[in-house]
């Protein structure tokens, strides 16, 4: 079999949310092994995510290796083509599906040993420490912008040729630093796929015991993150970073 751009973008992003959604999973559900082991682990397995996620999608044909609308999104603005906007989404929301799928069979018996419905929704898809839109929103907002110049300058010309394999450990190191210093507010979604394909997951498959999907709330971790990269990628454009 042939690999190809979609195909990358799809098994970068189901690796992604196993391995993203998987330490949230090991922390929030009751009698795993690493129940209530706390943020710390939650913002390293989250960044250990993101660094295996892009070399699969680079190993399976994506040489962008985006695995997130917003940065999809960005970088069209930035270099004024549109060509992958669909074909990359498409494959992200599709594998961010599977993914949380995954982590749904991954965790079968602690679904129903987990007793508030919120933990377990936490495990699909972000919710806001306080929940109030607007500072939700600019959260959001906020923390896909830092990502977005932090990729940029990343893969900057202006700061020369990285080695080969670096790129994906400093964008590992970036979405860290995202997730400890920015991430305490709304859980970082930063990515419109990393949440609506998981509470889509959520809404659809029999998870023992679970509550509402707070469909309500989904609208922040999609229009947010989609702000950020416009505004991201409008600057790398008029300073030609």
């Amino acid at each position: 079999m042939t690999t190809s751009p979609f195909l990358g973008e799809l098994i970068g992003t189901m690796v992604l949310l196993l391995l993203g959604n998987g330490v949230v999973a090991n922390v929030v559900l009751k009698q795993t092994k690493g129940n209530s082991s706390g943020w710390i682990v939650i913002t390293a397995g989250w960044a250990f995510a993101v660094t295996i996620g892009v070399f699969v999608a680079k190993a399976f044909g994506s040489v962008d290796a985006h695995l997130n609308p917003a940065v999809t999104v960005a970088f069209a603005v930035a270099t004024d083509d549109y060509s992958h906007v669909l074909p990359y989404i498409s494959a992200q929301l599709i594998g961010a599906f599977l993914g949380a799928t995954l982590v749904w069979l991954q965790y079968l018996p602690h679904w129903a040993t987990t007793p508030d419905p919120f933990d377990k929704l936490a495990c699909f898809g972000t919710g806001p420490a306080i929940r109030s839109l607007g500072a939700n929103f600019f959260s959001e907002a906020l923390g896909t912008l830092v990502l977005i110049l932090g990729l940029a300058g990343i893969s900057s010309k202006n700061l020369g040729e990285l080695a080969i394999g670096v790129g994906p450990y400093l964008v590992g190191v970036l979405v860290w630093s995202l997730g400890l210093s920015l991430g305490g507010t709304t859980g970082y979604a930063i990515n419109p796929a990393r949440d609506f394909g998981p509470r889509l997951a959520h809404t659809v498959l029999p998870v023992s015991g679970k509550g509402s999907s707070d469909w309500a709330y989904a609208w922040i971790p999609v229009a947010g993150p989609l702000a950020g990269a416009l505004l991201g990628g409008l600057l790398i454009r008029w300073y030609a970073l």
